[in-house]
């Protein structure tokens, strides 16, 4: 058995086709599990292997398929996390997003490491364990209603749940699956494949330690980690420090358009904390409770049972709109969670219509006599409203920017802030010229998650250059902060690497572990030594595949491009005589395509492919 020989792992896939109503057991081996890894290294190979060419997302021939890492549910801060990937109705290419919370660990007790849904159900339907239960009753119920009524059904609160809500059922491109009411696996409409396949919930109930070939090892990092807390506790009292990026320009305002945002402190961090937040959770062994809980019984009820906005969510649904109403911000973020909506994409496709509306090219008439301005909080509150049941103008925002941008024409393309059609996250290019690169040339789009956002980077002692510990290959790791140069290149590649090293174990990225600690603990919890340069090469292998699953459903190089709006400055700010270099922007795509064995076009060589072990 598996199990014998490689800790971590169960060696099984649980395999659902929604179409005949059958599920199945599927065995991994240990060869696979040490190419592979788990998470996105597990989603890279199941999507590459069996889609075919131009599959339509939200058709049964897509797949959608939630992976555990070898970490996912261990006794270690940062291992409640899993990944979810298919193919993105968004974007058309690759959708990939990791989410915590303490569904993954409970997948890992019931003793499966991957779950492959195929087909399409009938009828609604959820699954629980592997049993599919009818769902027509939960149909069109927000997720607190669906979790609650499982649990009910179930007679067990313990039972954790993946759901989705009304947008995800209406297949609105950028729903996304709540994990509980809280965690998202965010990111380009894997909820609106859940809702295709006429998936409500998938339920999880286990009771199987994970195996672990040598404990002490484990004990031995999270006893470093809890002597070494103080390292994270910007996580546990605020997140991101919004008043500094508005400062240093790093802050969305007005669609990308400007950077000055004099409301800024009404809905930063500090003032969810000093108003609102009545508390902090975390995820499953974590004790870091970056989490936030809030309350709020007026103007607007706030159900403490989703959560609080973290950054991501106060900018795009508020200053990248105009906003600074903090209770309607905080509204809205409970809204999408309610109803299965991600946030950035969200706040992105309603910026964008804010600007087509003062620009003249969205009316009233449009918009159902709603004044769509930014700034116009009641405008937000009901477009989200409108998006998640594709009700009027919901129709047309629920396509995302690129496709709404499409048809409203005259010009629309140029608000419509997106890469590979996904919406921008809310760290300006502009400021950022690495993490520019790396949104252009992320397989999922626009992404800050497996990036390197020069900001974040930035040394305390010189805010001049940026520093990244630990870089491999050997050279210098300390460059200067505007440079976008061959070696500024080379850190953005090790930092992809590393986070996608992280996403394929199924680790909390903002836990401050050295990769000498990861190939460390990896060792212990699998009883196989493995080395960083070992695990690197399985994240580059991830990586490589994630390319290819683009190409084979028709991206080429010609996608990895930014809006035009990023290569002249916004309107003010501190970036307001700042614009990025489309030639110096271009030069560093294909430096990066050389660095990755990639050829002029983006695409892996055989030489590279040969390299990794992919066929």
């Amino acid at each position: 058995m598996l199990n014998s020989t490689l800790g971590g792992y169960s060696g099984k896939v649980l395999r659902v086709n929604l179409t005949d109503g059958i599920a199945a057991m599927e065995n991994i081996d240990v060869s696979f599990c040490r190419k592979y890894l788990g998470g996105a290294g597990f989603v890279a190979y199941y999507l590459l292997q069996e889609i075919e060419s131009a599959t339509d997302p939200l058709s049964p021939q897509n797949i959608l398929v939630f992976a555990l890492g070898p970490l996912t549910g261990i006794a270690l801060p940062g291992s409640g996390r899993h990944c979810v990937g298919s193919l993105s109705p968004l974007t058309g290419g690759l959708a990939k997003s990791e989410v915590g919370g303490f569904w993954g660990a409970e997948l890992k007790k019931a003793g499966f490491d991957t779950v492959v849904i195929e087909g399409k159900s009938s009828t609604p339907v959820y699954d629980e364990k592997v049993e599919i239960r009818d769902a027509i009753s939960l149909w069109g119920q927000n997720t607190k209603e669906t979790e609650a009524a499982i649990r009910n059904e179930l007679k067990d609160d313990r039972t954790q749940v993946a759901l989705i809500g009304p947008a995800g059922e209406k297949q609105v491109r950028y729903a996304c699956i709540m994990h509980g009411l809280k965690d998202a696996a965010g990111r380009g409409g894997l909820g609106a494949v859940m809702g295709s396949k006429n998936i409500k919930a998938i339920a999880v109930r286990g009771t199987k330690r994970p195996i672990v070939a040598n404990p002490d090892g484990v004990k031995e990092l999270r006893g470093w980690f809890i002597e070494n807390q103080n390292k994270t506790a910007r996580l546990r009292e605020f997140g991101a420090k919004m008043e500094g990026f508005e400062k240093m320009g790093n802050l969305p305002v007005r669609n990308f358009q400007d950077g000055l945002f004099p409301g800024v402190t009404k809905i930063s961090a500090q003032t969810v904390k000093d108003t609102i937040r009545i508390g902090m959770e975390g995820c499953f062994a974590c004790p870091v409770r970056c989490k936030k809980v809030i309350e709020i019984k007026q103007p607007y009820s706030v159900d403490r049972a989703y959560g609080g906005p973290e950054y991501e969510t106060l900018a795009a649904l508020g200053s990248n709109c105009g906003i600074d109403d903090l209770f309607a911000v905080s509204k809205a973020s409970a809204l999408c969670n309610a109803y299965s909506l991600d946030t950035i994409s969200a706040g992105g496709v309603i910026a964008f219509a804010m600007e087509c509306f003062e620009k003249g090219l969205l009316t009233q008439q449009d918009t159902g006599g709603i004044e769509l301005k930014f700034g116009n909080a009641e405008a937000m509150l009901e477009m989200i409203e409108r998006i998640a049941r594709r009700d009027g103008i919901g129709e047309l925002l629920a396509e995302g920017t690129t496709r709404a941008a499409e048809k409203i024409g005259n010009g629309a393309e140029a608000f419509a802030m997106q890469v590979k059609k996904m919406e921008i996250p809310m760290h300006e290019p502009r400021l950022n010229k690495a993490g520019a690169l790396g949104y252009i040339i992320n397989p999922h789009g626009a992404d800050h998650c497996t990036n390197l956002i020069d900001h974040m980077y930035a040394s305390s002692a010189d805010p001049r250059m940026i520093t990244v510990a630990g870089a491999i290959p050997q050279g210098p790791s300390t460059v200067p902060f505007d440079d976008l140069g061959q070696r500024k290149v080379e850190l953005l590649r090790f930092v992809h690497l590393n986070k996608t090293l992280f996403d394929s174990l199924t680790l909390c990225q903002l836990l401050p572990y050295s990769l000498e600690q990861i190939a460390d603990v990896t060792s212990a919890v699998t009883g196989r030594q493995i080395t960083v340069t070992e695990l690197l090469k399985s994240a580059e292998r991830t990586l490589t595949m994630c390319r290819l699953i683009n190409l084979k459903q028709g991206f080429s190089e010609k996608d990895d491009k930014l809006p035009a709006r990023f290569f002249g400055p916004p309107r003010d700010g501190a970036l307001s005589d700042k614009a990025l270099d489309p030639e110096e922007l271009d030069r560093a795509r294909r430096c990066y395509y050389l660095l990755m064995g990639w050829d002029e076009k983006g695409v892996p060589t055989t030489k590279k492919l040969e390299e990794l072990g992919i066929s």
